[in-house]
């Protein structure tokens, strides 16, 4: 098999039919991600565990990096496909086959484009803070933070440093300078990179993802001292992703947390990309804005009350889950049924519809 040519025409097929996906496993057909649903290429062959290598070595062009893999039997990475496209990639084993995920990274859109709520500009204006996209994978978070960090290059001369393991939207230069760090090629860990950032003159900080106390209590830090920080977590709403953040750390040194967190939190964004009646998909949304019913809230240990505080918070800039759900569907954005799948509280949903 031309492996080169294999690759070629299964990440053209990924780009021509929209999709966002893209599965390689040994013992089955190539699949695609289209819309949220899986489709298997059952007209191409089932490719064999040396298939599977064969592609991966194209993918990464890089001994070191294939012999890294081979040696812990996973690996993330990113791939430019001819200066088109790019993707994020993922290889793992499993029942002793190999497999790849690759997930397609878009042109960097704006805000107004991905159909985000307008007010989220008014945080990437922001001088100082830490800003939170959080969600499941896949739901569109580091979409989200390439846009509000485009904004900041389109709008003002700033530093941004970003952090990523693997690098996914490349950003040109406009008025700000960029740079672009990578976990494993250009730093050793997330932990490492954001410690010297204090070192260098940085204005913003984008965080690929926060997995350990470390990079979060840092990060905070940085959020505290005069930088934007923005970052993601694999939660589904704001107050489990308080929650998360304060439980990573041990008994005597969450009080500390809470309080660094109470005054260095700008606002959490959860967000989810659900299936349009039309095609594609469409962002529905929740977001928490830390005002000082927020930030007592988290003081006092009380993160239970901040989904009753989102919910009736509309005049502070508040944004409801069911309620961004309840207007794609009276919009005819999204099936009703869609709706009830996506919402956190499905029972409250009822009583909107």
């Amino acid at each position: 098999m031309d492996y080169t040519r294999e690759v070629e025409e299964l990440v053209t097929t990924v780009i021509r039919e929209g999709g966002s996906d893209l599965h390689i496993s040994a013992g089955r057909y190539p699949a695609i991600r289209v819309a949220g649903q899986l489709i298997f290429l059952v007209k191409r062959q089932v490719l064999s565990n040396q298939d599977v290598l064969g592609v991966l070595k194209v993918l990464l062009s890089d001994e070191k990096k294939f012999s890294t893999f081979m040696d812990n039997q996973e690996l993330d990475f990113s791939y430019d496909f001819h200066g088109q496209a790019r993707l994020r990639g993922n290889a793992y084993m499993q029942k002793g086959a190999f497999g790849i995920a690759l997930r397609l990274i878009p042109k960097v859109r704006s805000i107004e484009e991905l159909k985000l709520p307008p007010v989220l500009e008014t945080f990437a204006r922001k001088k100082q803070g830490f800003f939170l996209a959080v969600g499941p994978v896949g739901q569109g978070k580091s979409t989200t933070l390439a846009a509000m960090i485009e904004l900041i290059n389109t709008e003002r001369a700033e530093h941004i440093v970003t952090i990523e393991d693997p690098i996914e939207y490349l950003f040109e230069p406009k008025r700000s300078m960029i740079d672009q760090r990578e976990v494993g090629i250009d730093t050793r860990d997330f932990h490492t990179a954001l410690k010297a950032v204090f070192r260098q003159d940085v204005n913003v900080i984008m965080i690929g993802e926060m997995r350990d106390p470390e990079t979060i209590a840092t990060a905070v830090t940085a959020a505290e001292t005069g930088h934007l920080v923005l970052s993601t977590l694999h939660t589904n709403n704001a107050s489990q992703t308080i929650d998360r953040i304060i439980d990573a750390f041990p008994p005597g040194q969450q009080d500390q947390i809470r309080a660094q967190l109470s005054t260095s939190l700008l606002a959490i964004f959860s967000q989810r990309l659900i299936p349009r009646i039309t095609g594609g998909l469409i962002p529905a949304y929740e977001l928490l804005v830390n005002n000082n019913a927020v930030s007592n809230l988290i003081r006092e240990r009380r993160t239970h009350e901040i989904d009753v505080v989102i919910e009736t918070g509309f005049e502070s800039g508040m944004i409801d889950m069911n309620r961004s759900l309840l207007e794609l569907v009276r919009l005819g954005e999204i099936s009703i049924e869609n709706a009830y799948l996506n919402s956190f509280n499905p029972k409250a949903l009822e009583r909107l519809l």
